[in-house]
């Protein structure tokens, strides 16, 4: 039985209106999001509302396997294809037939891989290790990775073409501490289930202040922390347990350390040349005048590093189009990014040349 998408979020609602939309068209699905946030619930939620639901689901890690291992395994081998191979095996494509074929951390697959996939995705054929046949598959593909692609193929680990093929649809998943008024349904959802799981236990459900305290924690491994949160007060039946035991990443506790502007009428920050440059610097990102919850959510490492990169990116992709009279051709060349990739960036920071 697979777990259901659990949430009441407005980022929730849309992606189950996303799948209700898409689940029959069978077009590629690439899901993003964090580690832990649900992806192959999500490929499981497409699966479940989609014509293939009668078929086979399955799931195949691409970070858990070597490069030979990986290749075997999607593909299948003749006997006698490498050392070990004694007797012939089906691949997942094949497997997969009529059904869905969930590529997990595909961001993980190897580039020697990657050119093979791109084929088999393009002509829907392929060829076991050790054959010259080959063979016709109708699969529908989904893939999941916490990785950005786009990054990815900067530092040439990805391809380019790879991603356009699979990127057809795209399901991004917030991290849990994005979408808080998720975490009570979540919590009722899994107490159900593991009182089933576990009916020797005495774990006991949240009051209001625990809940709050749930809701307020940042859960660096989201839903999959949450779970095995629950698990262990299912076990123990104690929540004073459970928080000691959870990472010190409680925003209660930090921001006890962040003087409260509010709370003091002050600016949290000492005023000297040193802090005025940096503070320079991170107001280009952060709003340093908003409250100090709001402020704790905002000063991520990860998200103002990609705020910092888009604004350079976005700053010398315009300086170059100046300099070449807006001919995307020549900027791509000399920006050392294909001609797509330029269109795509452009599109995302929003550069057109002035009007005349």
């Amino acid at each position: 039985m697979s777990t259901p998408l659990i949430g009441v979020s407005k980022s929730m609602l849309k992606i189950k209106e996303l799948i209700n939309h898409v689940a029959n068209t069978c077009l590629n699905v690439l899901i993003t999001g964090e580690t832990g946030v649900g992806k192959e619930v999500v490929a499981q939620s497409l699966y479940t509302e989609s014509n293939r639901s009668t078929q086979n689901f399955v799931k195949i890690n691409c970070a858990a396997l070597p490069e030979t291992l990986l290749e075997s395994e999607l593909y299948g081998y003749e006997k006698g294809a490498f050392t070990g191979a004694h007797k012939k095996r089906r691949g997942k494509f094949q497997t997969a037939d009529k059904g869905v074929l969930f590529l997990d951390e595909i961001g993980d697959m190897p580039l020697a891989l990657q050119s093979k996939m791109l084929h088999v995705l393009q002509s829907g054929e392929f060829s076991p290790l050790g054959s010259d046949q080959e063979f016709k598959t109708d699969v529908w593909v989904i893939a999941a990775t916490n990785h950005n692609l786009e990054e990815s193929i900067q530092l040439k680990k990805f391809r380019e073409d790879l991603f356009y093929r699979l990127n057809i649809i795209k399901i991004d998943i917030p991290p849990l501490r994005q979408r808080k008024e998720d975490i009570p349904s979540l919590i009722e959802y899994y107490f159900r289930l593991y009182k089933t799981e576990y009916p020797n236990n005495m774990g006991s459900k949240p009051d209001t202040d625990t809940m709050n305290r749930l809701c307020n924690y940042p859960w660096p491994g989201n839903v999959r922390q949450l779970q095995n949160c629950i698990k262990k007060q299912m076990v123990l039946n104690s929540w004073d347990k459970i928080f000691e035991e959870m990472p010190s990443e409680h925003p209660e506790e930090i921001l006890q350390e962040i003087p409260s502007q509010k709370a003091n009428g002050s600016d949290p920050f000492p005023h000297n040349n040193e802090n005025n440059n940096r503070m320079s610097i991170i107001s280009e990102f952060v709003d340093l005048s908003t409250s100090s919850e709001k402020l704790f959510e905002d000063l991520s490492l990860k998200k103002i590093k990609k705020l910092a990169s888009d604004k350079v990116e976005k700053e010398v992709i315009t300086f170059v189009l100046e300099k070449v009279g807006w001919n995307r051709s020549k900027a791509s060349k000399i920006l050392k990014i294909s001609y797509k990739t330029l269109l795509y960036k452009m599109s995302e920071f929003e550069i057109s040349p002035p009007m005349r």
